[in-house]
């Protein structure tokens, strides 16, 4: 498998494309982030800049390098990675993880909609630093603002088309994009070697404890590693070898970027920065417009990993059933190639409206932050499970280690929490990601409870003897249902109350089908066997939960390869099977509705209604499993969960009575 051999080959190419598609986010960070903790810290002296690097430094060393980097890494899912990836991998240890997992996707897909105008609207307001241009640039104001909703709007359209014509540009723009941020920081650090005394952390202590701001300062120093958990997230696209060695220079020029900040910032002997962004500002003169010409493309490129990270996510929450189904578009066989029209939408105006409401970078940051620090939190207990319990590390080192990091990401949660206010308006889009996985997760395991089975063999006698009545008119060549058995010996009841409930559905085959999601992201295998030779079949699907189900397709596959082998002997009797035709096929989809004649507790009526309402909203089996229409039939089935039985009638007249009396 593709990321399988990434992950042990370490290779030009790889590291290449780690650079274009895995550091967007934490690449450009220093863009706004040496500019906020100065902003916010107040008089920007020797103590605040030294204090401010050591704890830049510090925290890319903790908390991206050994959680991230070394540990997080680890657990890879078959070569993918992410929050699913590895719930995937010990959801199977804890009932209650799911929670976790959808709280931890929840926030990172909530990252979505401030990451792209953040990094964009920091690159365009570097044009204020262009002569000439001084004037017309000043953050905020209306020119600024519809460049960035401009760029905006270019890069959604453009998702549409996927990113395989541009995408190997990607590696060599972000390649020189970190030479850039380094050599410019070298610069400075040449011109000031002292800086490089920040690198203590001695410092940063210094700065958190006796600092009038101190501790409250991490909110924004922890800007510098909010693309941490995306690292993560990428992991199947280059493998872990390629991320690990990308990284050691990756690092270097981050670093040597923000010292070079600190160094101009106290060459200047002035406690008072005026406003000045010291990431443009240490450009030399007759550069500026190369440097915003090459930062914006750095802000477009993390922009787009972060929106191709959220298709990934929606898609692994489809498929692990923590969303409801929605259109899915793959546009290469290249993983990561998907685009979902719904979320992409959804993202842009999510966008649009924090750049229209923020308007400034600095604005912007002073809300950003708080999301990601719960998604780590939730990444840091899962990977207690995965070092636990297929590591097998001893309790007392897996505690040691996950007590420093959820020691030092509350800290920088608790430093996020005054964003609270600031950022009401990403409250209910979190809430409303997070409420949705929860209902749909819950309330389909509720339906899934009232699934009745019954044991196959016991109508076995009656298919045959349908099949072979000559007095029903034929139903379908091939009828198809799905069944969520995962065991051959028994049946959904309705199943067989379609068959012979009403119009008895007579079929020369029948089928039935189970999809089986595997932990493996890219699994696709079928078995298959033969309950009454050419007369009842049944296919297991076994298929990751990357892969999109094309149900029609795979099986008219598995019927030519079991006509092939001989295993299936249909085109001897029914010479009108010589040529496998779409339309022999009729799929059977079973859909419920939630009856009336239910009583509910207020929890279980809240989800169940919810449910169906959603459900309504989305995607239909027939379009999830890749079905055409002509194949399909769906039968409408009341979903009676409780069923009400306290109501009290009194038979007070006859009709007799009333005929007389009239």
């Amino acid at each position: 498998m593709e990321s399988k051999h990434l992950n042990r080959t370490l290779s030009t190419a790889g590291l290449l494309i780690a650079l274009g598609i895995i550091y967007g986010d934490i690449g450009t960070s220093p863009l706004y982030t040496f500019q906020t903790i100065l902003t916010e810290g107040g008089a920007a002296n020797r103590s605040l800049v030294l204090g401010a690097i050591s704890c830049v430094f510090w925290t890319l060393t903790l908390q991206t390098t050994f959680k991230y980097v070394l540990i997080t890494l680890q657990a890879d899912n078959h070569g993918e990675g992410g929050i699913f990836s590895l719930y995937a991998l010990v959801r199977h240890y804890n009932k209650a993880l799911y929670i976790v997992a959808i709280i931890g996707a929840g926030t990172l897909l909530a990252d979505g909609i401030i990451t792209p105008p953040i990094s964009i609207t920091s690159a365009i307001e570097g044009l204020n630093t262009v002569p000439g241009l001084s004037k017309d640039i000043v953050p905020g104001n209306t020119l600024v603002v519809e460049i960035v909703m401009v760029v905006l709007m270019l890069l959604f359209l453009f998702q549409r088309f996927g990113t395989k014509v541009v995408g190997g540009a990607f590696g060599p723009i972000m390649f020189l994009w970190f030479l850039m941020i380094g050599g410019l920081g070298l610069w400075q650090v040449v011109q000031y070697p002292s800086v490089l005394k920040a690198l203590s952390p001695w410092y940063g202590i210094e700065l958190l404890t006796l600092h009038p701001r101190g501790f409250w300062l991490l909110g924004a120093i922890f800007l510098c590693t909010t693309g941490a958990e995306a690292l993560y997230s990428d992991l199947g696209h280059v493998g872990r070898k390629n991320i690990r060695i990308s990284w050691i220079f990756v690092k270097t020029t981050l670093v040597l970027n923000y010292l070079g900040q600190g160094a101009w910032v106290l060459l200047q002997h002035t406690d008072n920065i005026n406003g000045v962004n010291p990431f443009f500002a240490i450009v030399p003169q007759g550069l500026q417009l190369a440097s915003v010409a090459i930062a914006t493309s750095a802000s477009i490129i993390a922009s787009q990993a972060l929106i191709s990270g959220s298709f990934t996510l929606i898609n692994e929450a489809i498929s692990l059933g923590f969303w409801p189904r929605i259109n899915v578009k793959y546009l290469s066989n290249i993983r990561g190639q998907i685009y979902i029209p719904s979320i992409n939408w959804i993202l842009f105006v999510g966008c649009a409206l924090v750049l229209l409401y923020f308007r400034t970078s600095e604005a912007m940051t002073a809300a950003y932050g708080f999301s990601i620090t719960i998604a780590m939190l939730m990444t840091t207990f899962l990977m207690f499970f995965f070092l636990r319990r297929i590591k097998h590390m001893p309790f007392w080192i897996v505690g040691a280690i996950l007590t420093v990091f959820v020691c030092v990401e509350f800290s920088f949660f608790v430093a996020n929490a005054v964003k609270l206010l600031k950022r009401l308006f990403f409250l209910v889009f979190e809430i409303g990601l997070i409420s949705t996985m929860y209902i749909w997760y819950t309330a389909r395991n509720i339906t899934q409870r009232f699934l009745k089975f019954v044991p196959l063999a016991n109508y076995i006698p009656m298919l045959e003897t349908l099949s072979k009545d000559a007095t029903v008119p034929k139903y379908s060549t091939h009828l198809i249902y799905f069944t969520r058995s995962p065991n051959s010996k028994m049946i959904e009841e309705r199943i067989m109350n379609s068959i012979f409930d009403n119009i008895e559905k007579k079929a020369q085959l029948y089928w039935f089908i189970h999809i089986e999601r595997t932990d493996d992201p890219f699994t696709i295998e079928y078995g298959v066997e033969e309950i009454r030779d050419d007369k009842i079949i049944r296919v297991d699907f076994r298929l990751g939960f990357r892969v999109q189900p094309k149900i029609g397709l795979m099986l008219r596959r598995v019927v030519q390869e079991m006509i092939a082998s001989k295993e299936l002997d249909i085109v001897s009797r029914y010479p009108i099977f010589s040529h496998i035709r779409p339309s022999d096929f009729k799929f059977v989809i079973m859909k419920r509705f939630l009856s009336y004649d239910n009583e509910f507790s207020v929890r279980d009526g809240f989800l169940l209604n919810a449910f169906f309402t959603i459900g309504n909203l989305a995607q239909s089996e027939k379009n999830a499993y890749g079905l055409d229409s002509n194949q399909t039939v769906v039968e409408y089935e009341p979903l009676v969960v409780n069923p009400i039985s306290n109501i009290k009638m009194k038979r007070a007249f006859y009709k007799r009575d009333t005929e007389e009396g009239a």
